[in-house]
């Protein structure tokens, strides 16, 4: 892990940012005792993602701590082992960990479930000059529904009018339909 240094009134504090990546079955309380646990052993909590999958739940989460890795680890392992977590936690170089990306477009997709749908779609939009930021993606919530579903937000490199086009070939040629909203306004 880089080590930054920030001098303050003579007193030097250290920066150590971890991501954190937790997965277990989905209880009550996960969220709440995973940080109330770390904010009481002087940790710093970041950008976070959290989710529901089926019947487990995962969470990535930035963790800023003061001390090394093993301390951290030791302080997870209090947290997660009575929730029964599974915890992998990896030292992040980068020190400027809170910089935030605003998605350009949000897009929905949808089409008959069926093996390799996400790549169907993911490389043609990613070779239009779409960074996805964010993913989700799920089969239709009836027993019978077939439909699954694929919700992204990204940023745009070459233009709308490319995504409109390959949109456009991905129900022609896929069967995937979509919907495009652009959420920045400076995009065309």
């Amino acid at each position: 892990s880089e080590t930054i240094w920030i001098k303050f009134e003579g007193v030097n504090f250290m920066k150590n940012w971890f991501m954190l990546s937790l997965i277990g079955l989905d209880q009550p309380s996960i969220v709440a005792r995973l940080s109330a646990g770390l904010c009481k052993n002087s940790c710093n909590l970041g950008d976070s993602s959290m989710v529901r999958l089926g019947k487990y739940f995962t969470i990535m989460l930035m963790v800023e701590h003061s001390a090394g890795k093993e301390s951290l680890e030791t302080i997870i392992a209090s947290i997660c082992d009575p929730l029964q977590l599974n915890a992998h936690l990896v030292p992040l170089e980068d020190d400027n960990t809170q910089h935030h990306c605003e998605p350009d477009v949000r897009i929905s997709l949808f089409a008959e479930n069926r093996m390799g749908i996400v790549e169907d779609a993911t490389t043609p939009l990613a070779q239009a000059g779409l960074n996805i930021l964010h993913l989700e993606s799920n089969v239709g919530d009836a027993e019978e529904s077939s439909t699954y579903y694929i919700h992204l937000e990204g940023t745009v490199s070459k233009g709308l009018d490319t995504l409109y086009k390959i949109l456009e070939s991905l129900e022609k040629e896929k069967g995937i339909k979509s919907h495009l909203i652009p959420i920045n306004a400076q995009i065309t």
